[in-house]
């Protein structure tokens, strides 16, 4: 058993206990099979990463295994579409990306999905975007890649996971404050960008931390900046847009677990507070720390009234940014 796995396997003990009696919330017997969380990206990123702690932890605790099932592509309307068309019963989760969720929308023409389509379950992860480059990448600093970009107009490329995700607008925030131009390459996830990035293939992408950290560490990757309000615990010595003289590039993305619409209310119940347990676990919350995320645990209302905001906030975004719809 890995190292990992020990880890998991008793955090899921931990949690177990506390949640003992939750079940007498649910429909009678949820769960009696494995549950499938669907993610909308290709294995190796954060929404990835978030569904298989989620999944390794609140699987005992559910007395189920909880299968997760990668349908990256079509900026999250694969794996959405293939959510909503499933049988509302519990066993068929959605491990959603905030830019799939409330970016997409907005510059997609042919909708495959509605917000009426899903409910919210809860929120599990929170994290600001970082900006990485190529190791080779002749700057060190945030301003060092403005003057760069400038230097060489359209020579700089940026992978992101997909047209309208959080990573593509973020980069399009930071050409429009720096006065820059670079060229957008949309992947099925951060999985494919990292390992384009890791090639050469592509200079920078914008991301949430944990994918990036191994290849930090080693130096492979060098990190300018966060896009958050504050420093991570985890790149103390890496400061925030802001303290780098560009504080409207700001960016925080998350990870929430959504249901088919007619899921029944006392089966979502179950779901959220078995989630909350794991999530408000301190072995949990370190683990995400660690990766450079938040362990935040939302509420299915506390998520939908996230989920209306940041509907409107990014609308405005998107269109000074003069994204284009796919």
């Amino acid at each position: 058993m890995t190292l990992q796995r020990k880890h998991f396997t008793i955090l899921a003990l931990a949690v177990l206990g506390a949640t003992a009696f939750s079940g007498a919330l649910a429909q009678s017997g949820y769960p009696v099979k494995p549950v499938t969380m669907v993610v909308p990206t290709a294995a190796g990123g954060t929404t990835d990463l978030s569904a298989r702690m989620l999944a390794q932890a609140l699987g005992p605790v559910l007395g189920q295994t909880v299968v997760v099932d990668n349908k990256g592509g079509g900026n999250g309307n694969i794996a959405a579409a293939a959510v909503k068309r499933a049988e509302a019963d519990g066993y068929t989760l959605l491990m959603q990306y905030s830019g799939y969720h409330v970016i997409s929308p907005h510059i997609t023409k042919q909708k495959q999905w509605e917000q009426g389509d899903f409910q919210p379950v809860a929120n599990v992860i929170s994290a600001p975007q970082i900006i990485v480059v190529r190791a080779d990448l002749p700057v060190k600093t945030l301003p060092d890649l403005i003057t760069y970009a400038r230097a060489n107009p359209g020579k700089l490329n940026y992978a992101s996971s997909g047209n309208g995700s959080l990573q593509h607008v973020t980069g399009a925030m930071l050409e429009q404050q720096g006065a820059i131009k670079m060229v957008h390459v949309p992947y099925k996830g951060t999985g494919p960008a990292l390992q384009d990035l890791l090639g050469g293939q592509v200079d920078l992408t914008f991301g949430t931390a944990p994918p990036f950290m191994p290849h930090i560490a080693s130096g492979k990757l060098r990190v300018l900046a966060v896009t958050g309000k504050q420093r991570l615990p985890s790149l103390p010595d890496v400061p925030t847009t802001a303290e780098a003289g560009y504080p409207r590039v700001d960016a925080t993305s998350w990870f929430a677990v959504f249901a088919p619409a007619a899921v029944p209310k006392p089966v979502v119940d179950k779901l959220t507070a078995d989630i909350r347990a794991v999530v408000q676990n301190p072995a949990f919350q370190q683990k995400a720390q660690e990766q450079g995320a938040t362990a935040d645990y939302q509420t299915p209302a506390q998520l939908g009234e996230k989920v209306k905001a940041d509907l409107a906030s990014w609308a405005t975004v998107v269109k000074t940014s003069k994204i284009e719809a796919d």
